[in-house]
């Protein structure tokens, strides 16, 4: 019998993912949504605004508040939330932004839509998190920020990173957007850089369908993100630069008055899926707890298994868990890759990858002159990791399937 956890007893797959007298089918991640989560979004439906209002700014300060940032901007989607902070900060035409290779494409996009130069710097083999000693090496006069990423949830090493830019005068971006819940040193992350981004995409901690947030504690940088947002237009009256005159009144006779004074997006995020992002929000702590034991079933299964070799955990961190990434040697197993997400998936059981090295792409290769060799280890990690299924709808049984058919397959 299937055993369930508080959250796999409300957690619904639809009957199409079932085959005729089979398990059903576990993917590698999948949001979790329940009548709770539909009420708020309803009861926003039936209201008088559905577009960026008051459950937008109710949604920043509840995870202000949850991280302990003075400052929320939430946006459209997480690769919006780095854009926005790219243009916070000034990157422009010719500016150096290093970055680690194993992200998601969006974090160099956002530095290229900027106009800026991405420098991909390798990561440490165990945890593959960009490597702080790598990063001095690659810092040049044009540089003008580091994007760390908090690769599967596991914070970045912070408090090197800081160092770093603080002696160069750069700017420090986190990109956390696998990171909602995680902890360096006893303190959430959230505060612990310049500006820090999150993501709700589906498959993350919390969800609103699509959005972003980014976070700061200084407000100037917080302002100009929030123009940004919305085509570079405010409406507040002390942040005008046009003379007085018909078109610029100096009273509150003309609420309609408005200024652009940036370049800017149309970055918003609806009322529609703040009310769901503030009722996932409530339900973090549980989601996370969920993530931790799934985490630590697979740390016990996998220990001292031949062939399949978990990235390593830091000790003054709390890990996020986002994803849970394995190494395999298959090589030494007489397996490979290919083989193993074939025979998961004929068990009904989803892997993934994450990621292949941004600077290995044909866009960065073509445009920016990277090639095989500019990162050895991201390079060779890539070839050995896998991403197992990883979310609080997990049931007991769904794990311990995941475990046999992987240790059988390798």
């Amino acid at each position: 019998m299937q055993k369930d956890n508080q959250f796999s007893k409300v957690f619904k797959i639809d009957a199409e993912r079932y085959a005729p007298g089979a398990k059903r089918s576990i993917p590698y991640a999948h949001q979790w949504i329940d009548n709770e989560d539909i009420k708020a979004v309803v009861e926003v439906l039936r209201s008088d605004w559905l577009t960026t209002g008051p459950k937008a700014k109710e949604f920043e300060q509840a995870t202000a508040d949850f991280v302990g940032a003075r400052e929320a901007i939430a946006v459209s989607s997480g690769t919006a939330a780095l854009h926005t902070a790219m243009h916070a900060i000034g990157i422009s035409e010719g500016d150096e932004v290093i970055l680690s290779p194993m992200t998601f494409v969006a974090t160099a996009n956002a530095v290229v839509f900027q106009g800026g130069i991405p420098v991909f710097s390798d990561v440490d083999p165990d945890t593959l998190l960009i490597d702080p000693n790598e990063i001095e090496n690659k810092i040049t006069p044009r540089t003008k920020a580091i994007v760390a990423v908090d690769y599967a949830g596991h914070p970045c090493d912070y408090d090197a990173l800081k160092t770093i830019a603080a002696e160069h005068n750069l700017f420090f971006i986190a990109d956390a957007c696998h990171a909602l819940g995680a902890e360096y040193k006893g303190k959430k992350v959230g505060t612990l850089a310049d500006l820090t981004v999150f993501s709700f995409h589906p498959v993350k901690h919390i969800t609103t369908g699509e959005g972003g947030m980014i976070m700061t504690n200084n407000a100037g940088l917080a302002e100009r993100m929030r123009r940004f947002r919305t085509h570079g237009i405010t409406r507040d009256p002390k942040c005008f630069r046009s003379p007085p005159s018909e078109l610029r009144p100096l009273n509150s006779e003309f609420p309609w008055y408005y200024e652009m004074l940036d370049l800017g997006y149309n970055y918003r995020i609806s009322d529609i899926q703040c009310a769901l992002g503030l009722s996932q929000l409530k339900k973090l702590p549980g989601f996370f707890k969920r993530r931790q034991e799934i985490a630590r079933r697979y740390d016990e299964a996998f220990a001292g298994i031949p062939g399949i070799m978990p990235l390593a955990v830091r000790p003054d961190v709390l890990h996020a868990y986002h994803l849970y990434v394995i190494k395999a040697d298959y090589e030494s197993q007489k397996t490979d890759r290919t083989g193993i997400f074939q025979t998961l998936s004929e068990k009904g059981i989803g892997l993934n990858v994450h990621y292949i090295p941004v600077h290995l792409q044909p866009f960065y290769k073509n445009n920016f002159n990277t090639n095989q060799g500019l990162c050895p280890v991201a390079e060779a990690s890539y070839e050995q990791i896998l991403s197992l299924p990883m979310f609080p709808g997990m049931t007991d049984d769904d794990v311990e399937r995941v475990i046999m058919a992987l240790t059988e397959a390798i």
